[in-house]
């Protein structure tokens, strides 16, 4: 039987693998872009800045802090306002406070109401923490050498996930500074937002302040700090979610110190700007979950 046979162009095969080729090329271009290692030092350095520079008026939250030690549990609740933070306590052991220690609290957080002073000294201790905070923020990109490690799953988004070592070229500008010469970890970066989502650092040396004479971490230590944003839709406020520490040193060559504790930070809600001190006290003494 005669069989009749379609003989196409030449061309048509190498132009037909062509369109295939970039069809192919148009579908992985997004890939081959993301598979690029980002600009590291670029994102750690824009990442500081944005933990120093909050954009926009303030916000206030009330939250729930649990924390657990060598000494036991208790879980807190926590306003922050623009006098400072107040907290009032509803549960140790994991039990609901009994009506002797309740009645401690609620006459603690009146005399806290009667004497305005009280609250001002906490609220500097407060604002030195944070400044102090501020400046180890602030040399996270020159205190480490980081490495793209890849992309990881946080709790607003993707994250870079960087590991880091310490830079044998950081020079620390003051005591707190000396602690990130003997410290290897990771640090993850929100891809979205460009703020700190996690750090979780290792001692893996012993670490002196002041040549050893004001006090020594030693090795084998470890921090870990993960973050949130727990704003509103549209409204972007990142918080600690936890917090767990586990050091052990010495304090002027004498003291020792095993410093053991986790925190975790939940339910978060907004508060009013203008929320004074005195304000969150009577929420907390009104709070039906505190009764």
């Amino acid at each position: 039987m005669n069989q009749t046979s379609m003989t196409l162009p030449a061309a048509f095969p190498m132009r037909f693998n062509f369109a295939i080729l970039a069809g192919l090329l148009l579908a992985m271009e997004p890939l081959v872009a993301s598979s690029q290692p980002p600009d590291i030092p670029k994102i750690v350095r824009e990442a500081s800045w944005n933990e120093l520079h909050s954009s926009g008026p303030p916000h206030y939250f009330r939250y729930r802090t649990s924390e657990q030690d060598p000494d036991g549990s208790n879980v807190k609740l926590v306003i922050q306002t623009r006098d400072g933070t107040v907290v009032r306590t509803i549960n140790k052991g994991g039990q609901p406070l009994s009506a002797e220690a309740n009645a401690v609290e609620i006459a603690r957080l009146k005399n806290l109401l009667a004497h305005p002073e009280i609250q001002q000294k906490r609220h500097r201790s407060e604002s030195q923490n944070s400044n102090r905070e501020d400046e180890l923020v602030r040399m996270l990109p020159d205190a480490f050498v980081y490495t793209y490690e890849g992309m990881v799953k946080g709790p607003n988004g993707p994250c870079y996930r960087l590991s880091s070592i310490p830079n044998p070229s950081f020079v620390p500008p003051d005591r707190e500074g000396e602690v990130f010469h003997g410290m290897v970890g990771e640090l993850w970066i929100d891809q979205s937002q460009l703020r700190i989502v996690k750090i979780d650092a290792h001692l893996i040396s012993d670490v002196n302040f002041g040549w050893g004479v004001l006090g020594k971490l030693y090795r084998g230590g470890s921090i870990l700090e993960e973050n949130a944003d727990v704003g509103e839709p549209n409204v972007h406020h990142w918080e600690s979610t936890q917090l767990r520490l586990r050091l052990t040193g010495k304090i002027l060559m004498i003291k020792s110190v095993d410093y053991s504790t986790t925190q975790v930070f939940t339910d978060f809600h907004p508060v009013p700007s203008d929320t004074t001190y005195q304000q969150a006290i009577q929420m907390l003494l009104d709070d039906p979950g505190t009764q």
